[in-house]
């Protein structure tokens, strides 16, 4: 189980910055965690669109845990 899962399930519902291994950043808030993957809904309720891939039935845009170089709890306001 990756060193993310737990964090990622306490904060389910807060807004995130994740900046994956190659590179990549995403910002969303946590809709769903799963043993292999975290759900954003990208911030500002957007389906889709550049850079965010599919969005799934329900769940957001989905990354794989062992996939995250850094996770940082956003502030509400720092959104």
């Amino acid at each position: 189980m990756s060193a993310y899962y737990q964090t990622c399930y306490e904060n389910m519902g807060k807004p995130v910055c994740i900046r994956t291994r190659d590179g990549k950043e995403y910002r969303g808030v946590i809709r769903q965690v799963t043993r292999s993957h975290v759900y954003l809904e990208p911030l500002g309720g957007h389906h889709g669109g550049y850079g965010w891939g599919f969005w799934g039935p329900g769940f957001g845009l989905g990354i794989a845990l062992g996939a995250i170089g850094t996770l940082a709890i956003l502030p509400w306001f720092f959104i």
